[in-house]
């Protein structure tokens, strides 16, 4: 390992401002050149001592596997749930109950939200996140780049989301407001992206932020997360295929950019790159084998994921089997955003091995829970008021159904009673817990 003097400059040479109006528009300067893997150190295509990927079990029924991710802060058994603790905080629920109760291994915190407050600055004069919110030491986390939270400000979620019923939707696009409406401002002009990176405005004051591949990066440093993204675009599902084309070639430039600063200073952590490409199978292959070249620790699938269930199914068939030709040593692979059980089931057979998603915290604020048996479950309905003694799952091992059955439940979210929040959370984040412990089963024994 070297102290990273051999990198070369990520300085870029691009300009930073958009062409400028005038009555003849000047034509664009071409990009500057993808960054060749030979442009990275020998010693990082070597193994990590402190991070690694085992593979335990390979379903012979599909590309399903079982495996196991070693962290400085512990191991996360795969395939595996990744919860979202946005602001470094689960919705509802204590660390503690998460991780002691529930069995939670990977927690996924969101850098754009700590960059905006506290400031990582904070953190790492903490002492970093496992310090700061004294959650177990063998307990990892994960952190994003920021740029999928910029990106949303622009063009609404871009990226599938469940409706508290459990099926897809697409989020609205974002509606632009004044700073005097909301303190900051939605739709197209809320962001600008340049080679440099991408100026966005803060949601808390209206005030303007540049994030840059390099200052993402070292915001994750101060962090401390044991797995750490790089900057990225993501554009939205309906784009021209061309824009789709320079936005694709823009995250491979950030990407490699980033890992460039990673490298100067690694800190025991492990980067993940991002492919993209939307549906597009063309683009996608193109940044499979571009990324797959450089010296990332795992793989995270970003961008688009499609218009449903079936088209992201589908994109994963196609897409996984090409990491089976060009990743020879078995890095991890991450499916961002997803976390619906269907969904889940058709990532796991094509060889995913984390997913992450606020889904099962996010439906609990609205009073749905998660069972094996009746599927999602409205506690606020009246046909539950009377369910006296039963359990919302009745071989269910968590804290809330070891204490508080039906009846009680629909009475405390009737009465917008904040413990209803915490008790149905709890439950939903246990049951993601042992699906994928029962899903880890079924392909040791190859039933999938």
């Amino acid at each position: 390992m070297t102290d990273g003097s051999d990198l070369p400059s990520t300085t870029t040479t691009s300009p930073t401002d958009e062409t400028r109006r005038s009555k003849y528009k000047k034509a664009r300067p071409p990009p500057p050149p993808l960054p060749d893997p030979s442009q990275f150190p020998a010693w990082a295509f070597e193994p990590r001592d402190f991070f690694r990927f085992e593979i335990l079990h390979e379903s012979s029924k599909s590309q399903a596997r079982v495996g196991r991710i070693h962290t400085p802060h512990g191991i996360i058994d795969t395939p595996g749930y990744v919860a979202v603790a946005t602001n470094a905080a689960l919705k509802g629920v204590d660390f503690r109950d998460a991780d002691d109760d529930a069995g939670q291994q990977l927690t996924f915190a969101n850098t754009y939200h700590l960059i905006l407050h506290p400031g990582t600055d904070i953190i790492r004069e903490a002492g970093g996140i496992h310090q700061w919110t004294n959650r177990r030491r063998d307990r990892p986390f994960i952190t994003d780049s920021g740029g999928f939270q910029v990106f949303s400000l622009a063009y609404g979620s871009v990226f599938e989301e469940l409706s508290s019923k459990g099926e897809l939707k697409r989020a609205s696009r974002g509606k632009k407001k004044s700073d005097s409406e909301g303190g900051h401002v939605m739709g197209k002009d809320a962001v600008k992206v340049s080679e440099e990176g991408v100026t966005f405005r803060s949601y808390r004051d209206g005030s303007k932020f540049l994030l840059t591949p390099e200052s993402t990066v070292r915001a994750q440093k101060d962090i401390g997360a044991d797995i750490i993204i790089p900057l990225d675009e993501l554009p939205p599902y309906h784009i021209d295929r061309n824009v789709l084309v320079e936005s694709v070639d823009r995250s491979h430039r950030w990407e490699a950019r980033s890992l460039m600063e990673h490298l100067r200073d690694v800190q025991q952590q492990a980067m993940y790159c991002v492919v993209h490409g939307g549906i597009d199978p063309e683009l996608r292959t193109k940044s499979v084998d571009y990324l797959t070249s450089l010296p990332f620790d795992g793989y995270a699938i970003g961008g688009s994921l499609g218009n449903g269930k079936q088209e992201l199914k589908d994109l994963l068939h196609w897409m996984m089997p090409l990491f089976d030709e060009k990743d020879r040593k078995g890095k991890p692979r991450h499916l961002l955003g997803i976390a619906d059980e269907e969904s889940i089931r058709n990532a796991v057979t094509t060889g995913i091995d984390t997913l992450d998603s606020c889904y099962p915290t996010r439906i609990a604020r609205h009073g749905t829970v998660l069972t094996k048996r009746e599927g999602s479950l409205k506690l606020s309905s009246g046909k539950y008021a009377r369910q006296f003694g039963v359990k919302i799952e009745e071989d269910c091992n968590c804290k809330t159904c070891r204490h508080y059955d039906r009846a009680y439940l629909w009475h405390l979210f009737k009465a917008n009673e904040p413990l209803a929040v915490a008790l149905a959370a709890q439950h939903n984040i246990h049951y993601m817990s042992g699906l994928m412990a029962q899903l880890r089963q079924d392909i040791m024994e190859d039933k999938i």
